[in-house]
């Protein structure tokens, strides 16, 4: 194996799969960046990094972009922070195992403009399905798998 380690950057102060994260990583030997504010106190782990920054609005998704790489896989379910990392070149999966391409981001985008716009208009969206532990094992399998892509591809 190369001595390159992936790494795993996670937006983190809404995710719910972080200690599948923690698990996976250490399983594949790769290491995890997790990014949250103030208000949700993480813990740092073996192959676990938590950086903590302030509370304002965009603090974590400004810092996630500013630290990402193209050899990086973004964790996040804000599609604006997700077409920040495809810009980067990093891979972006969702908390429920989806990966996020250069082709879907633009109609993902278009989408939650649009329903920001029906909820100013006084209309009320449709809220996420709630989170099932099928959406658990899916993203943990998606999410080794990009992991030992990614080394495979590194190795080469």
């Amino acid at each position: 194996m190369a001595n390159v380690r992936n790494r795993v950057v996670v937006d983190g102060d809404a995710c719910p799969v972080k200690s599948e994260i923690a698990r996976t990583v250490r399983s594949v030997g790769a290491t995890a960046l997790m990014v949250s504010s103030h208000a949700h106190v993480l813990t740092p782990e073996p192959s676990v990094q938590v950086v903590t920054v302030d509370a304002s609005d965009q603090s974590a998704d400004l810092y996630i972009a500013n630290v990402l790489t193209k050899s990086d896989i973004l964790v996040t379910g804000d599609y604006g922070l997700a077409a920040l990392g495809l810009a980067r070149g990093a891979a972006v999966l969702t908390p429920r195992g989806k990966e996020i391409r250069e082709n879907d981001i633009e109609g993902l985008l278009e989408q939650r403009h649009f329903s920001a716009r029906q909820r100013r208009g006084g209309m009320r969206t449709k809220g996420p399905k709630p989170f099932t532990e099928e959406d658990r094992d899916r993203f943990q399998q998606k999410l080794t798998t990009l992991l030992r892509e990614m080394q495979e591809n590194l190795d080469r």
